[in-house]
């Protein structure tokens, strides 16, 4: 008899050719579809979907790109390694990220539901049974101000098959986040139909085909460790807004302006514990929004803290999996030292040790709190949302 599916969520990316081909992704999509992460990277997303489901999904990739969305959300099957637990039903949140797009695929708890529906711009219900996983509040603005898309940017109808009823329904969605920051000059991709039916079998929507899409809204993707009460950036998407190389392995709230950091950290605490599963282990659950300042040189924000209480328990940490010259830049760095005055902490491992003073107890700063470090900051509008493997945080100027 087949365990149940467990209710985790992995951190996947993918580019924006008409199959979307992984680039990155956690551990956790073993857990929950039995494929080891080198097992997928560089292979079609898409090849994961049901059959039947296939030519909507595919249409749903390429408007998504187009429109530029972000914090959506949409449930549908998807291919378990093991043949006789068959397709697994899926909720796979995705967000425009420049070049790539960025979300997770959790397992579709109805426990779940009610709280990433109540979060995410737009729901789109791709698999009919799951149909009631759709909740709705009424007349509720979207939390990320919608852009309208320049002229030249839209495009004609691409074409896709008669609606169900089912599907009539999803056009009423939330606004989704179409900001437009794409490269200026770039002419709109045209998708065209290609329908693949067999002469047996009832007609069905044709399957869209497109050439490779330009790239949009300047955001970058962060992937923080949720375990860590200090959040090291352990990937960056890209350079647009930090200089990941110099990111990396750092404490997010060295880049958090130092009087935005008690809200920011607030922000994440909250969003943690919307993510975790029915038996507290971690998971996903929903998005969070808010606005504040970034600072591009960063600073050391650990030395301006009193040094945190050693969390007792054994830390669950992962470490992802990405392509050879792949979406960004990241890696769980193996050993990586926060510097704070009196002691240091060290990871190591996945262990935390810390300098201690006579007496067994941790060593305190003696010196005044030092000012901000000077240099570029600004005003950013984030999404923050949890996930078995880490904590995701996408980012983009404020306007």
């Amino acid at each position: 008899m087949a365990s149940p599916t467990p209710c985790v969520s992995f951190i996947g990316i993918v580019d924006f050719s008409e199959k979307a081909k992984w680039l990155f992704m956690t551990e956790s999509v073993t857990e929950l579809l039995g494929y080891e992460p080198h097992e997928l990277i560089g292979r079609p997303s898409l090849e994961l979907v049901h059959p039947d489901e296939f030519p909507r999904v595919k249409q749903l990739h390429y408007d998504t790109i187009q429109q530029d969305k972000a914090a959506v959300l949409v449930y549908l099957r998807m291919k378990h390694k093991d043949p006789f637990r068959g397709y697994v039903l899926c909720g796979v949140s995705r967000t425009v990220v420049h070049n790539v797009l960025v979300g997770s695929v959790s397992f579709a708890s109805p426990g779940k539901a009610l709280h990433n529906a109540s979060t995410a711009q737009e729901i789109t219900v791709i698999t009919e049974s799951a149909a009631n996983f759709e909740f709705r509040r009424w007349h509720d603005p979207s939390p990320m101000p919608p852009s309208p898309i320049p002229d030249d940017m839209r495009l004609p109808n691409s074409p896709s098959s008669p609606r169900s009823p089912l599907q009539r329904r999803r056009a009423h969605s939330r606004s989704p986040d179409p900001i437009d920051d794409s490269d200026p000059g770039s002419p709109p991709a045209v998708a065209t139909a290609l329908t693949h039916h067999s002469p047996r079998a009832p007609m069905g929507p044709p399957v869209i085909s497109f050439p490779p899409l330009s790239s949009k809204s300047f955001r970058t993707a962060f992937i923080l460790d949720r375990f860590s009460t200090a959040s090291p950036i352990l990937y960056a998407s890209n350079d647009l807004l930090l200089g990941a190389s110099a990111a990396l392995g750092r404490p997010f709230y060295d880049f958090v302006r130092a009087r935005d950091e008690g809200v920011v950290r607030a922000w994440i605490s909250c969003v943690k514990g919307w993510g975790v599963n029915e038996r507290g282990a971690p998971s996903d659950g929903g998005f969070g929004f808010g606005r504040f300042g970034l600072l591009v040189n960063g600073r050391d924000s650990c030395g301006e803290r009193m040094p945190e209480p050693a969390v007792g328990g054994k830390a669950r940490h992962r470490r992802a999996s990405q392509s050879a010259g792949g979406a960004g830049r990241g890696t769980r760095p193996a050993r990586y030292v926060v510097a704070r005055e009196g002691g240091t902490r060290e990871r190591e491992g996945g262990t935390e040790k810390r300098a201690v003073v006579a007496g067994g107890r941790p060593a305190h700063r003696e010196r005044e709190r030092e000012p901000e470090e000077e240099g570029e900051r600004f005003l950013v509008d984030a999404i923050f949302s949890a996930h078995s493997d880490g904590l995701m945080v996408i980012l983009r100027r404020a306007s």
